[in-house]
């Protein structure tokens, strides 16, 4: 919005060109999602505490630590995606279509986390929405913004491209390697870029379950898909580092700035002992947006790498079903694995520092990949 109010009369008022930038506007983005969240947040978790007479729910069979909890509100979410939205119409293109699209998946999400936690606090129950209904909302959402994602990749000019064979709407790139992408055709890139998004969604949620655990890992990632983001949305640094150019896509560090100043400002009142918890209203939807933007600048494959924190939580889940499935024995004393770290003694505050730790390491891994081929 302030990029269409400030840029025509910057002809006559220099000072205005700074909003062409998106250095500045993603700068702009990140400190004004930043104090939205710090002036809002003690009024809006006032108002989830009012209409939150037992807070979020806790399981009794998990750690007992957890039962201290009790009373803490939750759908703190909804903070980030007031913070997220404003930051972003303010600092945005407003024809970008690739923004717009991530958009869609972030509320989209975001709605869909809302009903989750607003279930669990009417049974007073962990169990929300039914699994397959939140699915299936989720799928939808994934494919309305895959299309539209599909639809800007097939109008972009080929002549830059690293494999001008490929198109760019269906095409995966793979990581350290140059000049090569594969053609998924229609069918399976939808199919791909579904599950990216779903996948990261739901590992982000699974990941939520301490104090700060999640909100940390998904500042840092969407750090690193901001700068990928500007790099392939710019012809020539696309080019110097071999990546995949794609047309407007730079305008997607923006909402990554707004999404930093979002996380930072939530983690504000996050910070052990959490004043208020995201809920499935944050993580359904900060996950989401992770994906779709990863999708958007064709680094699905990154995305793995650098959100693995995600991916670890999300595997030791599904070894621990399938192993109990299989042989009646677990794994692990409990899952997700930050759990089992739990249940072996170790404090919440150390469990949350190292995961942090490993998310940087593995950030810097994911950022490596960009000169590595």
């Amino acid at each position: 919005m302030l990029l269409e109010l400030f840029y025509p009369p910057s002809e006559n008022f220099g000072a205005f060109r700074l909003f062409q930038y998106l250095t500045f506007r993603s700068g702009g983005a990140l400190i004004t999602a930043l104090l939205i969240g710090l002036v809002m947040g003690p009024p809006t978790i006032r108002w989830l505490k009012r209409r939150q007479d037992q807070g979020q729910p806790i399981r009794d069979d998990g750690p007992e630590s957890h039962l201290r909890k009790r009373g803490t509100p939750t759908m703190g979410g909804v903070l980030i995606l007031l913070s997220v939205a404003i930051a972003t119409m303010f600092w945005m293109d407003l024809g970008s279509g690739y923004v717009w699209s991530v958009l869609i998946v972030t509320f989209g999400f975001g709605v869909l986390g809302f009903f989750d936690d607003y279930q669990k606090l009417i049974k007073r129950s962990s169990e929300g929405l039914p699994s397959h209904l939140k699915l299936a909302g989720q799928i939808m959402i994934s494919l309305a913004a895959t299309y539209w994602i599909m639809q800007l990749g097939w109008s972009a000019p080929s002549k830059y491209q690293i494999d001008p064979q490929v198109p760019l709407a269906t095409g995966l790139a793979i990581p350290f390697l140059k000049s090569y992408m594969i053609d998924l055709g229609c069918w399976a890139f939808v199919m791909f870029a579904v599950c990216v998004m779903v996948g990261a969604s739901n590992a982000v949620n699974l990941t939520d379950g301490l104090d700060g655990l999640a909100i940390v890992p998904v500042m840092i990632a969407a750090s690193v898909f901001g700068l990928i983001a500007y790099l392939v949305g710019n012809a020539v640094f696309a080019n110097y580092l071999q990546l995949t150019f794609v047309p407007g896509s730079g305008e997607l560090s923006v909402f990554c700035g707004a999404l930093v100043g979002a996380a930072l400002g939530f983690l504000w009142f996050n910070a052990p002992p959490a004043m208020v918890f995201m809920g499935d209203t944050g993580s359904l939807s900060m996950g989401g947006a992770l994906g779709a933007i990863a999708v958007a600048v064709k680094h699905e494959i990154v995305l793995a790498i650098v959100g693995g924190l995600f991916v670890l939580e999300t595997v030791s889940v599904i070894v621990q079903v399938l192993s109990f499935k299989l042989t009646g024995k677990r794994v692990f004393r409990m899952a997700p694995i930050h759990h089992h770290f739990e249940q072996k003694g170790w404090q919440e505050a150390t469990i949350v520092v190292r995961f942090w730790i490993i998310a940087a390491i593995l950030a810097i891994l994911g950022l490596s990949t960009l000169k590595l081929r």
